[in-house]
């Protein structure tokens, strides 16, 4: 049996909130790996939408009070925790008042993409890794989902490169066909940067969309998934084209699709 740890990062999962697949496939593979021996954490958005007194979150009081900064700006990261029914999984959900208290995910009532959502992107990514480090937990392995959580890799190669807590970590980004057609603000590569984060590394970014922040994850990865979707645009297809270190795992809910994964993450951990 592996003992390999598994971080997870995600845009949402079942049964605290579900949008798009990312919430099934978190449920499902983290239960798995769990049972087939692996140390697993779970980090989602606290999005508004959640209902934290039916699902049952508590504060973890020491390990909120961190200052996240975005750009210019600093923001207290509150974490978050709650256990999945009928599973031995805890998931941490990171949270703010000014980015995710509103009763939404990434659209408004009027489905006007929110402005801040590359924000509310950074504060994740950033809060995600910030938190592991007070736990004192080391993974093995990064597996990130979803476009929001595309600028872990990098940092993960960058600023936290020499952290004992990431030092020897591996990272999986998994892109899915979650596209949207927003164009964030100017000022995105300075608010994303980071300690030993230069403007070259960034080039991927510049389109400050959708793409651009898929661009960066499969850039900074160790290994890169494409979900079993269809309709992905023709340029993120040619993204996968372009990788060799990109594979696609078919997300059948049986047997060899958590045997995939399973090899995957001792394949890439070795």
């Amino acid at each position: 049996m592996s003992k390999l740890r598994i971080l997870y990062a995600a845009t949402e999962i079942n049964p605290f909130l579900q949008t798009t697949k990312v919430a099934e496939f978190l449920r499902m593979l983290p239960q798995a790996m769990q049972e087939r021996g692996m140390e697993i954490r779970i980090f989602v958005p606290r999005f508004g939408l959640i209902n934290e007194r039916k699902n049952r979150l508590h504060e973890v009081v020491r390990l909120s009070g961190i200052n996240i900064a975005v750009g210019e700006e600093e923001k207290p990261l509150i974490i978050k925790v709650a256990s999945i029914p009928n599973a031995k999984l805890q998931v941490y959900f990171i949270d703010n008042e000014d980015y995710f208290h509103r009763k939404s995910v990434l659209v408004d009532k009027d489905n006007k993409f929110h402005a801040d959502n590359d924000e509310r992107a950074i504060f994740f990514c950033k809060g995600v890794l910030e938190t592991v480090k007070k736990l004192g937990w080391q993974p093995d392995i990064v597996h990130c989902n979803d476009w929001m959580t595309g600028l872990i890799p990098m940092y993960l190669k960058t600023t936290y490169k020499k952290d004992p807590i990431f030092k020897d970590a591996k990272s999986i980004f998994t892109v899915y066909n979650n596209n949207f057609d927003h164009k964030f603000d100017g000022d995105l590569l300075e608010k994303v940067k980071m300690l030993d984060i230069e403007d070259s590394m960034l080039t991927g970014l510049q389109s400050a969309d959708f793409e651009g922040f898929v661009k960066v994850g499969m850039e900074y990865a160790d290994m890169v998934v494409k979900s079993h979707e269809d309709g992905f645009s023709e340029n993120i297809n040619a993204l996968f084209t372009d990788f060799t270190k990109a594979r696609e795992v078919s997300a059948d809910t049986d047997e060899n699709f958590l045997d995939s994964y399973y090899n995957l993450y001792n394949e890439l951990a070795n």
